[in-house]
This record gives C-alpha cells, sequence and structure tokens, in this order.
C-alpha cells in the first residue's frame, strides 16, 4: 500500500509571502463604532435617536443600528414608523431566491441613516443568535467600507445571551455607554455590563466604558453616584420632565439645534465624542444596594435557608443513604 504525500512545497511559498506593510501614514478617516446598553424601558432608544439626529444637524455622518429584538429603536426617528428588519427581509428574500439590498434594510431622515437588526417571532429562535446572523450579513452588505463618522449600536442590556455581549467580547466597537436612571434595575444593568467590559478586558479585550448617560433624572443622585463608584464620568443626565415625556410618547425628536432641549443633546454629542474609552471597576451586590437608602432596596432582608421539612410541608425524617463511600488510597 503506498501512501501519497501533499507536496509542501506551494505551502511553503505561500508562508514565505510577506504581508502587507502596518500603514503609517496619518489617519484621514476613523469611525467611531459606540455600544449602548441599558435595561429595557430606560430610554436609551429615545436618547439614541435624539444623539443621532443632533450629530447629523451638526455635519456628522451617522449610521444608528437597532439590535434590540422589540426592534423599536427607529420607531422614533421615522416618527413611529416600523422599520423592515434585516432578518425578516432576509427570511422574505431567501424564500424568494432574492438577494438582500442595502435599499430594503437601511433608511434615512435628515440625514441620519438607520436600520433594525430584529429578531425571530416569540418562541421561534434565539435573540442573541439574530443579533450574530444580523451582524455577518451587514459584513456581506460592506460594514467595513462604509463612510460613517459614528456608528452607534442600541444593544439591550438586560439579556446575557452571546449576541448581545458581541460589541464587548469581539471587539467590534471603541467604547461602551451605558444607559440608567436612579433606581435599583437599570443600574443593576449597567453593573452587569461593566462587569462584562473588565471580564473581557482581562482576557486581552480593548473594548472600555465612555460614559454613562442618566435618564429622567429625578434628582436622587443614586445614578450619579453608581458612576463615581465603577469610575465612569456621566456624560449627560437628561431630567424626568413632562415635556419631554409628553413629546418622547409623541414620537417628536428634541434633539434638534434651536429646541429647548438642543443645548443638552449638543453637550452629549461632545461628550460621546471625546469621552476615552476606560476600564471601569463593577460594584458587588452589595456595594450596589449600598447605594440606596436601606428602606427603599429591603436591606433589613435576610436569607434564609429552607430545609427539607419546609419543602415538604410535613415533618422530615432524614434516612440513611445507600451511596458506597470507598476509603481514599
Amino acid at each position: 500500500m503506498s501512501v501519497t504525500l501533499l507536496d509542501n512545497r506551494a505551502l511553503r511559498a505561500e508562508a514565505a509571502i510577506e504581508p502587507d506593510p502596518v500603514p503609517t501614514g496619518e489617519v484621514t478617516k476613523e469611525t467611531q463604532i459606540i455600544a449602548i446598553y441599558g435595561k429595557g424601558g430606560s430610554g436609551k432608544s429615545f436618547a439614541l435617536a435624539n444623539l443621532s439626529y443632533m450629530m447629523a444637524q451638526q455635519g456628522k455622518r451617522v449610521l444608528l443600528i437597532g439590535c434590540d429584538p422589540k426592534s423599536d429603536t427607529t420607531s422614533l426617528l421615522f416618527g413611529g414608523k416600523a422599520c423592515p428588519t434585516i432578518i425578516e427581509t432576509s427570511s422574505r428574500k431567501k424564500a424568494a431566491g432574492d438577494e438582500v439590498r442595502i435599499e430594503d434594510v437601511c433608511f434615512q431622515r435628515d440625514g441620519v441613516f438607520a436600520m433594525e437588526l430584529g429578531g425571530p417571532e416569540v418562541g421561534r429562535g434565539c435573540g442573541g443568535r439574530g443579533i450574530i446572523h444580523g451582524f455577518e450579513l451587514l459584513e456581506k452588505l460592506g460594514f467595513h467600507d462604509w463612510g460613517f463618522d459614528y456608528v452607534l449600536l442600541d444593544f439591550l442590556g438586560d439579556v446575557v445571551c452571546g449576541g448581545f455581549g458581541l460589541p464587548i467580547a469581539r471587539d467590534m466597537c471603541q467604547k461602551v455607554i451605558v444607559v440608567g436612571s436612579n433606581d435599583l434595575q437599570s443600574l443593576y444593568v449597567a453593573n452587569n455590563v461593566c462587569s462584562a467590559v473588565e471580564y473581557f478586558r482581562k482576557l486581552g479585550g480593548n473594548v472600555g466604558v465612555a460614559g454613562m448617560l442618566i435618564n429622567k433624572d429625578d434628582g436622587t443622585g443614586e445614578a450619579a453616584a453608581f458612576a463615581a463608584a465603577v469610575g465612569i464620568p456621566v456624560l449627560c443626565a437628561i431630567p424626568a420632565d413632562e415635556d419631554i415625556r409628553r413629546k418622547s410618547a409623541n414620537y417628536q425628536i428634541i434633539g434638534t439645534p434651536g429646541d429647548r432641549w438642543g443645548p443638552m443633546f449638543e453637550g452629549l454629542s461632545a461628550n460621546v465624542a471625546t469621552a476615552p474609552p476606560v476600564r471601569p471597576t463593577p460594584l458587588t451586590q452589595d456595594q450596589l444596594l449600598g447605594l440606596f437608602k436601606s428602606d427603599q432596596v429591603g436591606g433589613g432582608v435576610v436569607l434564609m435557608p429552607a430545609t427539607q421539612a419546609d419543602m415538604r410541608g410535613a415533618t422530615y425524617v432524614e434516612k440513611p443513604t445507600l451511596e458506597v463511600i470507598y476509603d481514599a488510597v
């Protein structure tokens, strides 16, 4: 029996080819890819729609990508109209034997380009896998060749599935912004995001947290205290104002030059552009609870272990085990 060995001369010749030199000239174009994380209902989509609109009015090229399965990131930007999602469009086009084109999934308003990744219907797939599939399709559409100043990614922060951590885990963005309010649940999510950033930094990642955006700020100070404790700056504090609530509910953009709230979003735009990514110091659960008054978060609650009798609702007598225990050799 004869064995034919592969000729490795071609492989050696390929290995001998030097790679292209690393560019050393002046950087003339650099896109900032920023992932914004927050608890569902924290107002991150509201803030992002207004931020992206303000940036566009300042002459920046901005792409807003909704990465929340609810597909509501672009609703405010487009006056309540539903934007066809990439996942939905891809499935429909594939069934018809067609290819997805950029004009099928990306739309614009007053200089802001926006799209929704979308997700599967309830009970019919994994939302995180949908995110991964969506970005794979964006790469096929030329994502890395697009010429934007800012790409803003709107991510759900209270889901730990791997797909939602993609920008942090794979260095797909330069920095992260967390959105939260003066409540324990939103700060819990913000702290989890900081923990994820720190975890991947230890594994050699480069993503950092640029800061925190406080939404619905009622002045009680817990969110600002959290930002100071983890070592990140507050980029903007959007007040809990009735005018903002009403206009947001009516799908009105308030981040426009000349509007009452315009200067606030101009400041946010400047801070987002210049804030460097930093390595946060996540809090423990007790440290997080310590930001609030004990009577507000159940500080007097004590964990009481349950017994077998408690679980059965009757007296329980422990029986000898039949497990064979061998002496250590």
